[in-house]
């Protein structure tokens, strides 16, 4: 077997996904634009979603893991008074509700107190694994299969009335793998009722924003370092730089949690530090010098 070159092209593209495609699809996209296979994404949006998408190309899909931690935020619609069977507007109704008389003190509470930690169950269309089948190809066969309620965060969860009393805007930061459309079915069972989602979009990853982000049309590749800057930032001379590209340890502990990304003087991202589970820092990931 031929062995795969190695990667010649390193960075970060912060993508605005349209919608009818996949995140697969933006890889492949990106692949063919910089004729570099080894690319990969942070996380997964579904086909019908638009909004950010992080891709790491070459050395920096190494990274990408420092990057699908980050807390996200997503726009979208909450329509009550129906559930779908894929939970947003893309799936037939299967029960309809008269919600009517929503008192908007009673949906901000109810949106207030699925916030914090809670446990979530992933809803059948999702993209997780069960034994090597993804939820979404299961769903599509007719299959059921039971899931476990899962442990997430939502750091927010604003919805504000419309001038149509069954349409609420909402605006949700979260943590990763936290399911939107479930939480706004969740919502529409706490206020006795059904709900599904509609116009899902990502308005952020971390601190990389809608704004910053460019087409599939227009691919831009930034610097590798990118990736790590909602991380803590350490700066080493050359001769910690040879020692930490041999997998050695930092010479003290930088205090606090980490993850720290290690540069240069001259500003080269040299490694990635992180506690292991004895509270030691070790090296994460080391990147190889381009030059």
């Amino acid at each position: 077997m031929a062995r795969r070159r190695p990667a010649k092209v390193h960075g970060l593209l912060v993508v605005d996904k349209p919608a009818g495609v996949t995140s697969h699809d933006v890889v492949s996209m990106a692949r063919k634009t910089l004729g570099e296979r080894k690319i990969g994404h942070s996380g997964t949006l579904d086909p019908d979603a638009t909004g950010v998408i992080l891709l790491g190309v070459g050395n920096a899909t190494r990274l990408l893991r420092f990057i699908t931690m980050l807390p996200k935020t997503y726009e979208t619609q909450i329509v009550f008074g129906a559930s779908t069977s894929t939970l947003d507007d893309s799936g037939e109704v299967v029960e309809r509700f008269e919600m009517g008389g929503l008192a908007p003190s009673t949906v901000m509470a109810e949106a207030t107190k699925l916030t914090g930690d809670i446990m979530q169950i992933p809803p059948m269309v999702s993209a997780l694994k069960v034994e090597g089948k993804r939820l979404h190809e299961l769903a599509r066969e007719g299959v059921e299969v039971e899931r476990e309620a899962r442990l997430v965060t939502v750091h927010r969860f604003d919805v504000i009335p419309t001038t149509d009393p069954l349409v609420w805007n909402a605006e949700i930061e979260c943590g990763s793998g936290t399911y939107v459309r479930s939480l706004a079915a969740d919502l529409g069972s706490a206020l006795g009722g059904g709900a599904h989602i509609r116009s899902l979009r990502r308005t952020k990853s971390g601190s990389f924003t809608g704004a910053e982000a460019t087409s599939v049309d227009a691919f831009d590749l930034r610097p590798m370092a990118d990736v790590m800057r909602d991380h803590a930032r350490l700066a080493v001379d050359a001769d910690t730089v040879a020692k930490l590209r041999n997998g050695e340890f930092l010479p003290t502990d930088p205090g606090g949690d980490g993850p720290w990304a290690v540069f240069s003087e001259s500003g080269e991202l040299v490694a990635v530090h992180e506690r292991d589970e004895h509270g030691r820092v070790r090296p994460g990931v080391v990147i190889p010098s381009t030059v």
